[in-house]
């Protein structure tokens, strides 16, 4: 089940986070605390509940310039429709807040890369770290 993140769900979002075989954080910076608080604060940050109340994925969309600011499901819980459940709330919430497209970066090679590919995303480019500029029109 989807609902909104809450400040009880950060320590499960981080380690789901940390724990990204892919995309792996290299530099702790560009995810902080502060900033998934500002998502949770703003209605931009969604995580996915299992039915014993563990948390097992997140997204979050940034309504102020239109992008995906993340998309994570927990080792062992890829490929039951949770990350594509949780990016179309994503992007419902970019459309909501008058966003035409999407965008998001990934890196190349990855199973992020064939995701966001097989649900129509387009590579528009690359960015300065030779990650994957993704946009999609909602």
């Amino acid at each position: 089940m989807i609902r909104p993140a809450s400040r009880s769900d950060l320590p499960w979002i981080f380690e789901i986070r940390d724990g990204a075989r892919e995309n792996r954080l290299t530099d702790p910076s560009r995810v902080t605390e502060a900033d998934a608080v500002w998502f949770i604060d703003n209605a931009a940050l969604w995580v996915w509940e299992e039915a014993d109340w563990s948390v097992t994925g997140f997204s979050g969309s940034d309504p102020r310039d239109g992008s995906i600011w993340a998309l994570f499901v927990a080792p062992g819980h890829e490929g039951k429709g949770i990350g594509r459940a949780l990016l179309d709330r994503s992007c419902d919430a970019l459309r909501e807040a008058g966003h035409q497209a999407a965008v998001l970066s990934t890196e190349p090679g990855t199973r992020a890369e064939r995701h966001y590919r097989a649900a129509g995303w387009i590579v528009a480019g690359t960015n300065p770290r030779g990650e994957l500029i993704f946009q999609k029109t909602l």
